[in-house]
């Protein structure tokens, strides 16, 4: 890879609230950093839908621990994997022996030996696991000292506006060397929209929340920033004027005219100003800050029908000699249809589609006995006949822009984002979608050389110039509150739903008992 770029995995999954076999899912994560690659990301990025059970999922924090550790260990096991096969080939290719220790989840005694060794066990560090409710995004770094200034943002659209579906980011600067010559900003979104196929306007309204309250800031703030101390600041007294004591008795009518005249232009510009000052700075905290490149992956949900199907209704098939081969269902494809019409995901950019349907599986007992999973070659599958499968899982981004492509010099080509596949992964036992990866090389190119120039403000439509929807001042206020709900739900639903919850219960119980017992008979 080219230094000017940093190399990036993205990938998406809903997890069906299940924990993932580690093996199996390294198995499938393998194939990803093998798709039309030789070296491994520099950057990979989980989107996680469906992450575990509610109350797990709205208390978060701890009890989300166990589902991002399996995630980090099999991102390490693939990566593993990769190396150790890269070794092979090149022993084999230079007619030496090679002796390979692959670290598993199965064998203890193998790692410890491996740690006497010396040898680096783990191949990504896990920079930050962050969520709302059943949504959550991890990002892990082959080299930790390149992500600086990692900030993270979320909101919810679920019941109440918590997070039962919502979207959450983060958002860093990767510097390549350390030294700042070689950094790019990088914005990621991780979602799960609207269920339903006759809920098209809800998803649309979902991006459209997204667009509104996500914020890497507090949008209150930045603006109490700009009213300073006082509040709204006071007009600005015209150049060459006193106080604004009106004690000049020699001027005529005509002067007081002009002088008024002059007073209201320059209000008319201080407020402009101000206006302009106050958009900018929204836009900066907004999921499209013009410095940065977008990344928006998830479960989007969006379908090839707005109603269920009908008995014997044709379903994509893949066989490429049937008429009903999948790839003919991609123009009734919702998300395509509504993101060129621009009522969703504004000016991003999306790979071509080559992979089947995404969702909805359904997973059928094992061909034959196996002792675990990940002895299992292919997981046996039928598409769900209530639902019309569909690609509800994508990975979509915003492309290098225009100002910034035509600075190439003629014998270059302009700088833009560099697909390297774009695929989904097989079947996994545990959830009734595929995951889907997107690899890319994204140009370095520093904030500044991405902030676009005064020129394109007047004309550009690029969401990096002029946002879809303006950003919602009381965003982090309306999250704080939904949050609350959140951990009043999740506690309750852990301590009524679970295991662990009953024996919190009944601990409580009998301590409450223990000590009326205590108090009667004392």
């Amino acid at each position: 890879m080219p230094p000017s770029a940093v190399d990036l995995l993205v990938l998406t999954f809903n997890c069906a609230k299940s924990f993932i076999h580690v093996g199996v899912f390294a198995n499938h994560v393998h194939t990803a950093f093998a798709n039309n690659a030789t070296t491994l990301p520099d950057i990979v990025v989980l989107s996680l839908q469906e992450i575990a059970p509610l109350s797990q999922s709205f208390i978060g924090d701890y009890f989300l621990n166990p589902y991002f550790s399996r995630f980090d260990e099999a991102i390490n096991l693939a990566a593993q994997r990769l190396q150790d096969g890269a070794q092979t080939r090149a022993a084999e290719a230079a007619s030496e022996p090679v002796v390979t220790v692959t670290p598993t989840h199965s064998d203890p005694e193998r790692r410890r030996r491996q740690r006497r060794r010396g040898k680096p066990e783990r191949t990504y560090t896990l920079m930050k696991a962050h969520n709302v409710g059943y949504t959550a995004i991890l990002l892990f770094a082959k080299d930790p000292q390149s992500i600086q200034n990692l900030q993270d943002a979320e909101v919810g659209f679920g019941a109440a506006e918590m997070g039962n579906k919502g979207a959450v980011g983060l958002r860093a600067l990767y510097d390549a060397k350390g030294d700042g010559k070689q950094a790019t900003e990088l914005t990621f979104v991780a979602t799960h929209l609207a269920a339903m196929e006759w809920n098209l306007p809800r998803r649309n309204a979902n991006w459209a929340a997204i667009m509104r309250g996500m914020t890497f800031g507090d949008p209150d703030a930045v603006l109490d920033e700009l009213r300073g101390p006082e509040g709204t600041p006071a007009p600005p007294t015209p150049a060459g004027s006193d106080d604004g004591s009106d004690e000049d008795d020699d001027d005529d009518d005509d002067d007081d005219d002009d002088d008024g005249g002059e007073r209201h232009r320059l209000l008319h510009d201080a407020h402009h100003r101000e206006h302009l000052q106050v958009r900018e700075r929204l836009h900066d905290i907004s999921v499209f800050k013009p410095s940065s490149h977008l990344f928006v992956a998830g479960d989007l949900n969006y379908r090839i029908s707005t109603s269920s199907p009908p008995p014997n209704a044709a379903f994509p098939s893949l066989d490429p000699s049937s008429e009903s081969y999948y790839p003919t269902f991609l123009p009734l494809d919702q998300l395509t249809r509504e993101r060129l019409a621009g009522r969703t995901m504004h000016g991003l950019s999306e790979a071509d589609v080559n992979f089947p349907p995404t969702y909805k599986y359904k997973v059928l007992p094992k061909k034959a006995p196996a002792d675990d999973d990940e002895d299992e070659d292919e997981v046996p599958w039928k598409f769900a006949s209530h639902r019309y499968p569909s690609w509800t899982d994508r990975v979509l981004y915003l492309d290098v822009p225009s100002w910034v492509q035509s600075k190439s010099p003629p014998s270059e080509s302009p700088p833009s984002i560099r697909v390297l596949a774009y695929d989904a992964l097989p079947v996994l036992r545990s959830s009734d979608h595929r995951p889907v990866y997107l690899r890319a090389q994204v140009p370095l190119i520093s904030p500044e050389g991405m902030t676009p120039p005064d020129s394109e403000r007047e004309t550009s439509s690029d969401p990096r110039v002029k946002l879809p929807v303006e950003v919602d001042p009381e965003a982090w206020a309306r999250r704080r509150a939904a949050r609350r709900k959140e951990l009043v739900t999740g506690w309750s639903a852990f301590l009524w739903s679970t295991k662990e919850g009953a024996w919190v219960l009944a601990t409580l119980l009998a301590m409450g008992m223990g000590t009326w017992w205590f108090y009667k008979t004392g």
